[in-house]
């Protein structure tokens, strides 16, 4: 194949002169580069160790960091944020500080590792007669963050298994336990009282107080099925007697209305006796002083002048009706009586 290229027409002139010099010469950076290559992969090998040695922690808020070198767990807990450390020699436990749940409930639930809530069987107790109940309830704790390498020093990351679960189980046990299982529900209150106050003085109690407790709350007893039927009789009895009690006072309210309305009526009807009885005295002792009045006002030229004008009236009515017999009453205005008769005869009493 005959050669037209003027690169190789070059090339081979070049060679036929004994001096070759190449078409293309590397930029002077990569001469540089290539004499500094040990310097660069020792970069590069750095490079990945910190990738894959990760000699660093960031603490988020609500943890705390423990470092532990050659074995030994440091006093001073790390803060929220980022810090180195030096990895083989060095770890960095990382510990939850966040409030955490731990729910004692009859039926299991699944929850998530890492949630923060733990769930446990409800504590089996036997009542003061030996009779079985199941308290269910939820316990809100939190690590406390300033000895928290000291806590986990010496109870491990399972420290809350070894802390708050067998204070809370004891403490249960040992309120509960003083009751008789039918009193429980009626004393539900103090029981919750008595029970939030145990764990709190018992983990309190503990060195460094390593744990808070944030609450306890009681959520159920669950009795035996005979101590629940009692208590039904028990509570449905005593809702009959409130409503026979309830009925009995009702009827006395009632009879005690119906009392004070006849006694109103009967004031009443008193009230109104003595209110006519007053007017008729009232009446009377007025006629009498009327009567006072007139008789002292009648003086004998003032009966005289009466006399004669009842005569006058006889006299006249005695002209209407000459049979008529008009009787008058001795000792009156007229003190004679005429008696008139169809005879004519006339018979007269005079001045009795």
């Amino acid at each position: 194949m005959p050669i037209d290229n003027d690169y190789f027409k070059n090339r081979q002139q070049d060679n036929n002169s004994g001096g070759y010099e190449p078409p293309f010469k590397a930029p002077e950076f990569f001469n540089k580069l290539n004499n500094m290559g040990g310097v660069v992969y020792i970069v590069i090998a750095l490079f990945v160790l910190l990738i894959f040695a990760k000699p660093f922690v960031i603490i988020e808020s609500g943890e705390v960091g423990i470092k532990v070198t050659t074995g030994k767990y440091e006093t001073l807990p790390l803060q929220p944020g980022f810090h180195l450390y030096i990895p083989v020699i060095q770890k960095v436990i990382t510990v939850d500080t966040k409030v955490r749940l731990i729910n004692y409930k009859e039926v299991e639930e699944t929850t998530a590792s890492d949630s923060g809530i733990k769930t446990h069987q409800a504590i089996n107790i036997l009542d003061a007669r030996g009779l079985p109940v199941s308290i269910e309830l939820t316990v809100q704790y939190k690590l406390a963050p300033h000895g928290a390498p000291e806590t986990i020093a010496t109870w491990g990351l399972a420290w809350e298994e070894k802390i708050v679960n067998p204070v809370v189980r004891n403490i249960v046990r040992n309120v509960v336990g003083r009751f008789n299982a039918e009193v429980l529900p009626i004393k539900r209150n103090e029981i919750a009282v008595l029970i939030e106050d145990g764990i709190r003085a018992k983990i309190e109690a503990l060195k460094n107080k390593p744990v808070t407790i944030e609450s306890v709350q009681l959520r159920e007893i669950v009795l035996p099925t005979k101590i629940k039927e009692q208590i039904e009789k028990v509570q449905i009895a005593n809702q009959e007697a409130e409503r026979v009690k309830y009925e009995v006072q009702r009827a006395k309210q009632e009879a005690e209305k119906k009392a004070a309305l006849a006694e109103g009526e009967a004031n009443k009807n008193r009230i109104e006796a003595q209110g006519r009885a007053d007017a008729v005295t009232i009446e009377a002792k007025a006629q009498a002083k009327a009567n006072i009045l007139v008789a002292n006002s009648l003086t004998p030229k003032l009966l005289q002048m009466q006399q004669i004008e009842v005569q006058g009236k006889f006299n006249e009515a005695l002209k209407t009706n000459k049979d008529a017999k008009i009787f008058l009453t001795p000792g009156g205005s007229t003190p004679n009586i005429w008696v008139d008769s169809k005879s004519n005869q006339r018979n007269t009493i005079v001045n009795q």
